[in-house]
Formats: C-alpha cells, sequence, structure tokens
C-alpha cells in the first residue's frame, strides 16, 4: 500500500510539473507576432462572426466573411468564439483554446507512457521530449487546430489502453472521437484507424468488448448529428465542398498548389527535427527490438501508417505531420531512458 501511494504521489508530481511547464511554454507571449495569413486568419475570422452571430445559427453554420464555412467542423472554431464573448477580440484570445489543448497534451502523453511502458523513467522522457520539440511548441501555439487533435488523439489512446482494466473508460474513447471529427473532419477517422490497428495487433479480444463499440457508436452520434445538420441546411454544396474538394480529394491531388515528393515530410524533420532526431533511429531500432510489447506496437504503427498516408497523399502541408511528434517523442524517450540507465552503471572501464 505505502508503495502505491509513493507511486501515485510521483505521478501526481510529474504531471504537475509537465502541465504548469507546458502552460509556460504554450502560453506565454501569445500576443507577441501577428496572426498568419490564411490558417491562423481564417480560423479567427470564422470564430469572430461565430461569436457576433445573433442566433444558435451562427455556432452551427459557421460563416467566413458573410460566406459559408465549409472547411472544415468548427469545435474550435467554437471555442475561440467563447475566448472572444469573455476576453475581448485579440490575437492571444484566438491562439489561447489552441494551446491551453496543446499543453494538456502533454501531461495525458506522460499518463500514455505509464500505461504502456514498464517504467515511469520512459513516460517522464518522452513527455519532456514532447515539451520542448520546436514544432511542437511553434504550431501548437498559433490558432490552429492540429495541437486540438493530437490532445484528443493522445487522451483517446490512454482511455483505449486503461479500458482494459475499466471498460466503462471506452466511454471517454468515443468523445475523444467525437472531438477529433468535429475539429479536423476525415483526420479524426484517419487517427481512430491507427489506434484500432493497435489495438488489433496488441490485444484483439478487446475489439469484442461492447463497451468499445458502444462508446464509438455514442461518439459518432454528435459527429453523424453534424453532418446530416449540414447537409440539410446546404444540400449537395456541403457534400461537394467539405466531403470531397476540402477531405477526400486531398488524398489524390493537390489543393491550392500544395504539392510535394513522397519524402516531403522526412525533409520537414529534417530541417525542424533537432536535437533530438539524433536519437530517433536508436528509439526506432530499440522500439523494433522489443516489438512484442505493447509500447514498441503503439510506435511502430502510430509512426509507419500515419507516415505512409500523409507521404502518398498529394496534397502537402507541413503542419500534417503534427501527430506523429508524439509517437517520435516516444521513441526517443526510449532511446534516452537507456541511455541514462547506462550511464548509471557505468563503472569507469567496463559496463557492469
Amino acid at each position: 500500500m505505502l508503495l502505491n501511494s509513493t507511486a501515485q504521489l510521483k505521478d501526481r508530481t510529474w504531471l504537475l510539473l509537465l502541465g504548469l511547464a507546458a502552460l509556460l511554454l504554450c502560453c506565454i507571449d501569445l500576443n507577441g507576432v501577428p496572426l498568419r495569413d490564411w490558417d491562423e486568419g481564417t480560423v479567427a475570422q470564422v470564430a469572430k462572426e461565430i461569436s457576433r452571430g445573433e442566433t444558435w445559427s451562427a455556432w452551427l453554420h459557421p460563416q467566413l466573411w458573410g460566406r459559408p464555412y465549409l472547411n472544415k467542423p468548427p469545435l474550435l472554431h467554437s471555442l475561440i468564439a467563447v475566448a472572444y464573448q469573455n476576453f475581448g477580440v485579440q490575437t492571444w484570445t484566438a491562439r489561447l483554446p489552441g494551446a491551453i489543448l496543446t499543453a494538456t497534451s502533454v501531461p495525458m502523453l506522460y499518463l500514455l507512457g505509464r500505461e504502456i511502458f514498464p517504467a515511469r523513467l520512459a513516460a517522464v522522457m518522452g513527455a519532456s521530449v514532447y515539451l520542448v520539440w520546436l514544432p511542437v511548441i511553434r504550431h501548437g501555439r498559433l490558432a490552429m487546430l492540429d495541437g486540438a487533435v493530437v490532445c484528443f488523439f493522445i487522451s483517446l489512446l490512454w482511455l483505449l489502453r486503461r479500458s482494459q482494466r475499466q471498460p466503462t473508460a471506452y466511454l471517454g474513447v468515443g468523445a475523444c472521437f467525437a472531438g477529433m471529427c468535429l475539429t479536423k473532419g476525415i483526420l479524426g477517422a484517419l487517427l481512430l484507424t491507427v489506434a484500432l490497428l493497435w489495438l488489433l495487433w496488441d490485444a484483439p479480444k478487446e475489439l469484442r468488448s461492447p463497451y468499445l463499440w458502444s462508446g464509438l457508436i455514442l461518439g459518432s452520434v454528435p459527429v453523424i448529428g453534424w453532418y446530416a445538420l449540414q447537409w440539410h441546411y446546404y444540400g449537395e454544396q456541403f457534400i461537394n465542398v467539405t466531403l470531397f474538394n476540402q477531405n477526400l480529394s486531398r488524398v489524390w491531388e493537390s489543393i491550392d498548389n500544395h504539392q510535394g515528393p513522397p519524402w516531403y515530410y522526412l525533409l520537414e524533420l529534417l530541417k525542424y527535427g533537432w536535437p533530438w532526431l539524433i536519437f530517433w533511429p536508436t528509439g526506432l531500432w530499440l522500439t523494433w527490438r522489443s516489438r512484442d510489447e505493447s509500447w514498441a506496437k503503439l510506435v511502430l504503427v502510430w509512426t509507419v501508417i500515419y507516415l505512409l498516408i500523409i507521404s502518398v497523399m498529394r496534397t502537402k502541408l507541413p503542419w500534417y505531420i503534427f501527430p506523429i511528434y508524439p509517437a517520435m517523442a516516444l521513441a526517443v524517450g526510449v532511446a534516452l531512458s537507456v541511455a541514462w540507465n547506462i550511464h548509471r552503471h557505468w563503472s569507469g572501464r567496463r559496463l557492469t
């Protein structure tokens, strides 16, 4: 009992430290630079028009410069609109909801690591690496959708693992799935596929759990309801623009001339992945050697499947790679924890 209490105290301490550090890094000086054109500006303007709507229809059917906004579902836009209503329309209020969700993903990654790793050190290392990974801090602070989606996905994976001991947690899996889909549409289905493939490899019997499918069905209700309302309101225009032009067509054709070779995202990693990219090959090697372990299966499925899918897509945008950074951080955390343990047992002349 004393051992369990000590472990819980250490976990709470790490959660507090990681959470506070993430909030500091993600939320400090959000007003420092203007909103970026196109992406941040679009999200902020849609949220502004939602916040100034006189009826509930403005929240369900968002607009951009007075015209229907059919690009993405408006969950994060609505959170920004709430921030506008409470603190005013400013640059920092536009970025605040996304920054908070990005910060939340750091302690959530620690919780996920505690579920899948046999020792705390790898979870601490992985979450710490993710905390200070430059693209995460840079992009997660912006008024964009990716930090929120990744937060929901990490939470989904944590609940998916925890549900093997507490089946009722599968209801939370459905809620996270709804959050992903209502933030960035079809990307939620892709990330759910990654999670289910991990479950199929690691614990296939869980796929027969009625709790899992009940949770996913309940989580699908608000998603289906929102899409049905849009289809009823806009008709064929919604189908053509939202489902095809802004989602499915990105797979086989480039949107707005955003294209690149299949190795486009590897170049992105080479540009912005330092210094942790140095340890990633070692982390992947250790992961492959431990591929019978649950954590290794997750890192491999997450990394390979997601990187493969975004690499074959015709539309290439730098922030599409954002959801892979937590998996990379976990692999790097494994490499660093092994290096730390080697250092601790170094006798000066040989390894003990």
